[in-house]
């Protein structure tokens, strides 16, 4: 098998993804709702930031392979500035959605249930599909966080369905992220040269051949959660480009401040 630009790339968005969403989930420790769900969002922010730390050091050493530059998990992490991130903009959208006027809550936990469920459904497919991946590393971590993506996607689509069937504040909660959410999930699905590449290549799916079966399952969910999902959409986000919402700035001050304010310390 070959290294090439895309291959890194590709390993990066991935990455990408499960970091920026698992500092977002973590956002939730000793905030949660109730102390079940405190230690769950921390439980899963942790699947989610080891997938990270497994595909960044498979990412480095693809990187040393083209380049021959050594990096660590941590360099990708702490020592890349917004625009080299390739993450999807809704994981890195804020635990709000609109409300009405300029009135919002900090921490609206049907926003966070209703973008772990949108995000674990396609991951399942997606590690699924890597499983049979030609790039060994990627094959293996794929077979890991499958297990993992199926257990976000069952704590989500469970929370949603209480959610949605329940009172009528949490019903109209509920509905609000689904509006305000699934609309960014349509970056998921775009195709561009690098899956193009990717999937040529036997490394990884082309991401829009997955979208049936996500969306089976997104409005499987939100029927059985008496909700309806909003009308389609013209526009697409571009985080995976590396064009992200005013929100990403702030993620990554949060996320990276320590390791900028002393730089070659030894954790």
């Amino acid at each position: 098998m070959t290294t090439t630009a895309e291959h890194l790339a590709y390993v990066l968005r991935l990455a990408d993804n499960a970091l920026i969403l698992g500092q977002r989930n973590a956002q939730w420790c000793g905030h949660g709702p109730v102390l079940e769900e405190d230690i769950a969002l921390a439980n899963m922010s942790l699947d989610l930031i080891g997938q990270a730390r497994l595909l960044y050091s498979h990412a480095a050493t693809l990187e040393f392979t083209l380049t021959g530059i050594r990096k660590t998990e941590d360099d990708y992490a702490y020592w890349r500035s917004e625009s080299e991130f390739a993450n999807y903009t809704l994981v890195e959208l804020p635990h709000f959605g609109p409300l009405c006027g300029t009135a919002r809550a900090d921490h609206d936990y049907a926003v966070t249930i209703v973008r772990n469920f949108l995000y674990a459904a396609l991951a399942v497919h997606l590690w699924t599909a890597l499983k049979a991946s030609v790039d060994d590393e990627l094959a293996a971590i794929a077979s890991k966080s499958a297990k993992e993506a199926r257990y976000h996607r069952h704590h989500a689509r469970d929370w949603l369905v209480r959610f949605g069937d329940g009172t009528d504040e949490s019903h109209r909660r509920a509905q609000a992220a689904l509006d305000y959410l699934v609309p960014y999930t349509r970056e998921f699905f775009t195709r561009d040269p690098i899956e193009d590449a990717i999937a040529a290549a036997g490394i990884g799916p082309v991401t829009a051949d997955i979208e049936s079966a996500w969306s089976n399952d997104v409005a499987d969910a939100v029927v059985e959660a008496t909700l309806a999902l909003p009308d389609p959409v013209q526009h697409v986000t571009t985080g995976k480009y590396g064009e992200h919402s005013e929100h990403m700035g702030y993620l990554l001050a949060e996320m990276q401040c320590l390791a900028r304010q002393h730089p070659g310390a030894a954790w």
